[in-house]
């Protein structure tokens, strides 16, 4: 069994198409404070990344925020967060919200968001960390997505254990609760030759 007290929640800086993507921000939020689990983001006050802070703070959770000082002097940071990180450069705030997080969690984002999805997962495959990597598919946002990482894997340019290892679910406590029981790939996996 895994223990997670803080899960870094990477998503988008506006609020998208659909009315659903902000409301599975909003029950992710729920789900995270009903768990005891702290809120780790990028630190901003707009777009559904604003909407799941404001939510878990309303209902008495923690929320953390890393943001570039870039960022910060554009006065897009949350300023009411229970704590507030000011990082140098892109790669800091990155490398503090991977050490403060005990699993990654994507939700329907933009480019930020899958680069950051893609580099953590991609650490996690290499070995640097063995927290758990998924995606909440949000009214099939990601379906395109799981389709060619699936491709990716047929063509054998990634291990069946690696692709298994980025869970994808549509409701957050199904989500949450594959992370509970989340096991890295062994040793073996890593020296061993890929299967059929």
């Amino acid at each position: 069994m895994t223990s997670i007290n803080s899960i870094c929640i990477y998503c988008g800086s506006s609020s998208g198409r659909l009315d659903a993507y902000a409301s599975a921000a909003l029950s992710m939020a729920e789900s995270l404070v009903n768990r005891n689990i702290k809120l780790v983001y990028g630190g901003a006050s707009i777009g559904i990344m604003g909407m799941m802070a404001d939510q878990v703070l309303k209902l008495g959770g923690q929320a953390i925020g890393v943001i570039p000082k870039a960022l910060a002097h554009k006065e897009v940071a949350h300023q009411h967060l229970t704590e507030l990180h000011v990082t140098q450069s892109m790669h800091e705030r990155k490398m503090l919200m991977a050490e403060l997080s005990d699993g990654f969690i994507a939700l329907p984002g933009g480019i930020g968001t899958l680069e950051e999805l893609f580099e953590i997962w991609t650490w996690a495959q290499l070995g640097f960390h063995q927290k758990p990597c998924g995606l909440l598919n949000v009214e099939g946002y990601y379906d395109s997505l799981i389709e060619f990482l699936d491709h990716v894997r047929a063509e054998k340019f990634v291990k069946h254990h690696h692709r298994a290892m980025l869970m994808v679910e549509s409701g957050p406590e199904a989500l949450l609760d594959r992370y509970v029981d989340y096991q890295p790939p062994t040793v073996e996996h890593w020296l061993g030759k890929d299967e059929t």
